[in-house]
């Protein structure tokens, strides 16, 4: 890799994987840019993970939202042939497993929640916000002609699932109560 800085993006344009110039403002760039702000959000929940089987898992979580990101980051329009995606129903059905495996250690939920609780849940939620952000962005590029494979908006909807319970069960791990929204 050559130097970080490049100097051509000093004038709101970046180039997307193929080399076409776009605004940094532009839908795609939205949608994998919040997709690194959720993989960073990731990280830092992690530091604050005690459950080596979670650690594990939202690292591999890690490493599919960088697929992601480089997958967004190519310009799969109408008019042009989708590139392929690393993300495959296997994976949703990854994060469909390990929300089933999760929901057997906490009590059903059967009240509202406010984010909170622990620490560890309290950036869980900050991480499914962020996600849900991203499943938006995601789907506003979809409406603006982009092909992106069902597998990835798929995975996206799922990971945020993923994230609640997560925040619920590291509420249940430390002995913290849900903080349950009142009228």
């Amino acid at each position: 890799m050559g130097k970080v800085y490049t100097k051509t993006g000093d004038r709101g344009q970046t180039s997307l994987v193929g080399g076409q110039r776009v605004s940094k403002c532009c839908d795609r760039l939205e949608s994998y840019g919040t997709i690194d702000e959720l993989n960073s959000a990731i990280g830092l929940l992690i530091t604050d993970c005690d459950d080596e089987h979670d650690v594990e898992f939202l690292t591999q979580v890690q490493h599919t939202l960088f697929i992601v990101g480089g997958y967004l980051a190519t310009d799969n329009n109408a008019n042009s042939t989708p590139s392929s995606t690393a993300v495959t129903a296997d994976m949703v059905a990854q994060l469909e497993a390990e929300i089933d495996r999760m929901e057997t250690m906490i009590t059903p939920l059967r009240l509202f929640i406010l984010p909170g609780g622990c620490r560890s849940a309290a950036e869980a939620h900050v991480c499914r916000t962020i996600c849900r952000r991203a499943e938006r962005c995601v789907f506003r590029l979809i409406e603006c002609g982009a092909m992106v494979d069902e597998c990835v908006t798929s995975y996206i909807n799922r990971l945020s699932d993923y994230l609640f319970v997560l925040a619920r069960k590291l509420n249940a791990d430390t002995g913290t109560e849900d903080v349950t929204w009142k009228k």
